[in-house]
This record gives C-alpha cells, sequence and structure tokens, in this order.
C-alpha cells in the first residue's frame, strides 16, 4: 500500500513545544508523511501470519478500481483449524482499537512512572465492556477489519468509534471504521470501513458494499451518511501525537480550504462460510485449503465486480478483504467467547 507523504504543501499550521508554545527551531509543520502515519500503527504485523493465510493479494477487476486481498484460516502442525486462538488472538489487541490512541498513550506514561500496570489494565477492562453481548453482533469483522487495515495495509485507525458508544447494546451508527493514508503527490485519503460476516458471500458481499455506498458517493451536505463521522473527525481525529492530530483534523474542518483535498476511499471485509474446511476430526491440509480459496476467488471477485457496478463504485479506490470462514456464526460465537462475553 502507497502512502507516500504529503509532500509539497504548506498550510501555515505551526508546531508547538512540549509548553504550548511556538518551537520555531523546529519550523511549520506543512506535511502529514507516510512516516508519521506509519508511527500510528499498533501491533506486530507478523502475528497476523499466525492465524490467517495470504492467498492472493491486490486482485484486480477490469474496469474497477477495487483490489482484493484473499486470506484464509491457517491449519496448525496437527492439521485443525483453530478460529478460537484466531479470536483470542483479536481481543488481545482490544486497547489499540477500541481505546483512543491519546488515552493509552497517557495511560502508559503514567504506568511508566509509578511502576505499574494499574492504568493500561483499567483500559483493558473498558474496552471489553464497550462490546455488546448481542448474539449477532458484527463487531468482531469490524475488529478484524481494523486488524488488517492497520497490520497488512498500513492505514492507521483515525477515529476510535468504540469510545463513541453510549449503550453497549447498541452498534454506533456511521462507519464501521475510519482510516487515514496518503497518495505519493501528497493528497490525503479517507478511508471509510464496513464490515459483513454471514454464512452466504454472495448476502456479504451484497451488503457490504450497499452500507459502503453512501460514505464514497452522496453528494456533500449535511444530511448525509458520513456527516457525523465527518464532524467527530473534525474533533476527536487521533494520532495520539497532539502536533500531527491538530494537522490532521485541518482536513475535516469544512471552513478549511484542506477539506477539500480529502479522497474518499473504502476499506471493507467480507467473511463467510466456505465448503472446503475439513469437517469434525478430519485433518486439514493447508496447501489444499490455499487453492480451494484461489478458485473460488475467481467466483467472489466476479459477484464483487456486478455490486460494484450495481452501487456505482466502479471508479472509486477499495481495498477489499475475502475471509472465508469454516463457520460465520462459528466465528462470532468464538469472538464473544474469547471476550468473555455472555449472550442473551
Amino acid at each position: 500500500m502507497d502512502c507516500g507523504g504529503l509532500g509539497g504543501y504548506n498550510y501555515g499550521l505551526t508546531r508547538l513545544g512540549a509548553d504550548g508554545r511556538t518551537n520555531k527551531g523546529v519550523g511549520r509543520l506543512s506535511t502529514i508523511t507516510a512516516t508519521d502515519l506509519t508511527s500510528a500503527l499498533t501491533g506486530n504485523p507478523e502475528a497476523l501470519d499466525v492465524h490467517l493465510m495470504l492467498v492472493e493479494r491486490d486482485v484486480l477487476i477490469e474496469g474497477h478500481s477495487v483490489k482484493i486481498h484473499c486470506h484464509c484460516l491457517t491449519v496448525d502442525g496437527n492439521g485443525r483449524v483453530q478460529p478460537h486462538r484466531l479470536a483470542e488472538f483479536m481481543r488481545n489487541a482490544v486497547v489499540d482499537y477500541a481505546i483512543p490512541r491519546s488515552k493509552l498513550a497517557a495511560a502508559k506514561a503514567r504506568d511508566a512512572k509509578y511502576n505499574s500496570t494499574e492504568a493500561v489494565a483499567e483500559l483493558v477492562e473498558r474496552a471489553k465492556r464497550s462490546f455488546t453481548d448481542l448474539a449477532k453482533t458484527g463487531e468482531g469483522g469490524e475488529m478484524l477489519l481494523f486488524l488488517l487495515a492497520e497490520r497488512f495495509l498500513k492505514l492507521p485507525q483515525i477515529l476510535c468509534k468504540m469510545d463513541l458508544k453510549t449503550d453497549t447494546r447498541l452498534h454506533y451508527h456511521g462507519a464501521d471504521g475510519v482510516y487515514a493514508g496518503v497518495m505519493p503527490e501528497g493528497i490525503p485519503k479517507l478511508y471509510w470501513g464496513e464490515s459483513k460476516i454471514y454464512k452466504d458471500a454472495g448476502a456479504a458481499i451484497r451488503d457490504c458494499l450497499a452500507s459502503l455506498a453512501p460514505f464514497l458517493i452522496e453528494p456533500e451536505h449535511e444530511e448525509t451518511d458520513r456527516e457525523r463521522d465527518l464532524v467527530l473527525l473534525s474533533d476527536k481525529a487521533d494520532l495520539s501525537d497532539a502536533t500531527l492530530t491538530d494537522a490532521l483534523k485541518k482536513y475535516f474542518d469544512k471552513s478549511s480550504v484542506m477539506s477539500k483535498r480529502v479522497q474518499y476511499c473504502g476499506v471493507t471485509l467480507v467473511g463467510f462460510d466456505a465448503p472446503f474446511y475439513p469437517k469434525d476430526d478430519v485433518k486439514a491440509i493447508a496447501e489444499e485449503i490455499v487453492e480451494a480459496s484461489r478458485a473460488e476467488l475467481a467466483v467472489w471477485s466476479k459477484r464483487i465486480g456486478e455490486r460494484l457496478k450495481s452501487e456505482k463504485l466502479d471508479q472509486m479506490e477499495i481495498e477489499l478483504f475475502c475471509i472465508p470462514l469454516p463457520s460465520a456464526d462459528g466465528f462470532r460465537a468464538a469472538f464473544l467467547r474469547a471476550m468473555g462475553i455472555k449472550t442473551e
């Protein structure tokens, strides 16, 4: 994923020192670069490989601006596929996903000062409590999208939606995530996230792209689906570093000319049941699962192309993850169990 810096622009943003006063020795902050965004990323990218095997990446569809990335579940030394291990891996990243970066940084600083883990432990519990106990929750898919966006595509999450929820039984209204990138020529990119994990691949693709479409193609006005998130971004976007965060927020301030420079893109995830995972006690063979996924990818890609055309998303830049699963319901149940959530 090319996230080149915002080179060449000087928007008059003054870098401040730690005391809040202008630091003339540092100069004016004129760019947010790929390095700045990389510094905000969380977690070890190689840990993804323990749980997800890459089948194909950057698969193109003629006439569209989508890139498809397909992963399947890994197979352990005993020939078993273990969605529960994937769910536990996701759970261990819950603070990175559900707590704003600046709050986590402050908790780490407090713990370092007092030689403790108390502040971070409190955030772990707060993060876990923000998830719903609804059996049909889609929050597991949203969190898996977060992990793949950050660790595979190197796109940092810039709006922490879980921190905005006022009721754990409800889902946040808006995109399933908001992520940032930059083009080589320096144009900022805002990636609206959507995820769907269903039993049926066609239904997951249909509903995911239908949910994404308004964020990318609706004309700009106050009643668009994305307006609430844009307002929140102008106030709550978070790259942890205060100066960089303030520079980023300028792109979402409607009174700033910089808001006209943002390119809207999509980053999506569709998960669905796949028949090629072995049942019960039959040993899985990793190569066979990869090859079966690769063969089916042509079918999934055709459906994706059809839906992109139907939703008028042909020319919109979209990163789309295809995740064939042994069971969509099983994945959801494993995630809730790993989170210690008892469903009603």
